[in-house]
């Protein structure tokens, strides 16, 4: 069992479906690692940016004044302090480069006369209490929480940053801050994005591919049914060029079957009617012999030619054309059947049932079963009917007790001519065009028709046709059997 699909349209799509999604997954990998790297470069600027501003406003600041401002900007998630002991130089870390981003993009907004030291911190800060200062008015303010549980944005797995700052004077102040390692994950509006644009590019797709190999299903239908009705309405020459071309040639080429078929047709029918007269005026000559044996001999002889010159032309031509399909009741039909051979002496039984009828030739299909039961009753002494309703088709199966057919000619049977038996006696062997009638029939309705060797011993021929026949179709309601 293979996954790649067997049709044009489902490769096609397979394949644009498959490229579009690795695209998709590809350019999704490529902006989440761009944007983290672009997120942390925006607000690590912005941190370095406003450390920078307040370092230098405190700079600007009497000593006295320091500590007054420096508690307007302490709140989180930046904490400024200027009583901590100084940090200890770490040694840089080449292979972080967040970190050296960071301290590049500070330096640059310090300057060279206010040196800093930065560290990268995992988890957040410790409690360090804090107090606001007072009202510009002199009226108390509200107590403000120090960093502690509930003081900084939930960030689990986060880093913080811890940077001192030199004044010129010599004083320190030292930043705490958190950079919340979610700012980095999959936005949802992003996700959005890249659904929306997956999903129409794949309705697109789906369209394009079905617009390009439209053309080519109608054209494997049109060839599918060609050998149920030769005479079936040209196919539409529409869709792209090249599908436009193909429609032209299968078209010329059914016109030019559909000529020769006729062709041969009026030959065969000129040849049956000059054949036929000759055989009439040996008819009559022969009942003139005095010898009635031989004459009797002389009239089968001429009955056989007449008959097998009858079938040939049946086989080669449209035997039906001019039978309008109509509901058929099956089991009426296969009732009717069974009694004409029981009249004669046949032995057939008839089992299952259908029940719904199905559109058909009537004469057609009876013909079809008289050459099945014709041959079952030739090489089995007996046959059965057996009617099977499967829903959508039914299957007709009739099944003899004779030697059966080697598995190799099993498909040979109904090539014109063949017979199993060697003898080539028409009393054994018939003609050899029955079954190949029967099965063009059968094909004209839209089914077919096989054989198949019993376990038992004997032969089953399996005739399955569909409920709504070949004639769904009001352009094929007389379609024929060739």
């Amino acid at each position: 069992m293979t996954l790649v699909p067997r049709g044009l349209f489902g490769r096609l799509v397979l394949v644009l479906l498959g490229g579009l999604l690795l695209a998709q997954l590809v350019t999704a990998y490529i902006n989440l690692a761009e944007r983290e790297q672009i997120l942390f470069r925006a607000g690590g600027m912005q941190l370095a940016q406003r450390i920078g501003d307040i370092a230098r406003l405190l700079d600007s600041l009497p000593p006295a004044e320091r500590r007054r401002v420096a508690a307007l900007f302490n709140a989180p998630p930046l904490l400024v302090s200027l009583d901590r002991p100084a940090l200890a130089r770490a040694q840089s870390d080449e292979s972080d480069m967040r970190l050296a981003m960071f301290r590049g993009v500070l330096r640059f907004s310090l300057g060279n006369d206010m040196p800093a030291v930065v560290q990268r911190r995992e988890g957040e800060p410790e409690p360090r209490g804090f107090a606001r200062p007072p009202s510009p008015m002199g009226m108390p303010m509200h107590p403000m929480r120090g960093p502690g549980p509930g003081a900084w944005p939930a960030s689990p797995g986060g880093a913080y940053y811890v940077v001192q700052v030199a004044l010129r004077d010599g004083t320190r102040v030292t930043f705490d801050s958190v950079l919340s390692p979610q700012e980095t994950e999959m936005p949802w509006r992003l996700a959005l994005t890249l659904a929306v644009l997956l999903g129409t590019v794949i309705v697109l797709a789906l369209v394009a591919v079905r617009w390009v190999t439209g053309p080519l299903s109608a054209l494997a239908n049109a060839a599918e049914r060609l050998g149920e009705d030769i005479n079936r309405p040209p196919l539409a020459e529409s869709g792209p060029l090249e599908a436009q071309r193909a429609a032209r040639a299968f078209n010329t080429m059914q016109a030019r079957l559909a000529r020769f078929i006729a062709d041969r047709t009026r030959i065969l029918a000129a040849i049956s009617h000059d054949l036929k007269t000759p055989i009439t005026r040996l008819r009559l000559r022969a009942e003139m012999l005095e010898d009635e044996a031989l004459a009797a001999k002389f009239v089968k002889d001429l009955g056989e030619m007449e008959a097998m010159v009858d079938q040939t032309l049946d086989f080669m031509r449209d035997a039906s054309a001019s039978e309008a399909a109509q509901r058929v009741d099956v089991m009426a039909l296969l009732e009717s059947v069974q009694a004409d051979y029981r009249d004669t002496g046949g032995a057939i039984e008839l089992e299952g049932r259908i029940e719904r009828p199905i559109l058909a030739r009537p004469r057609a299909l009876r013909r079809c079963l008289a050459n099945l039961v014709d041959n079952a009753l030739r090489y089995g002494a007996r046959a059965t009917l057996r009617a099977e309703d499967e829903g959508a088709r039914i299957a007709i199966r009739v099944l003899d007790e004779g030697p059966g057919i080697a598995e190799d000619a099993l498909e040979k049977a109904f090539e014109p001519f063949y017979r199993g038996e060697a003898s080539r006696s028409r009393d054994t062997g018939g003609t050899g065009l029955g079954l190949g009638i029967a099965r063009n029939i059968a094909r004209a309705h839209g089914g077919d028709l096989v054989l198949r060797n019993r376990s038992g011993g004997g032969l089953e021929a399996i005739l399955t046709l569909p409920r709504g026949g070949a004639e769904s179709e009001p352009a094929r309601a007389t379609a024929g059997a060739g």
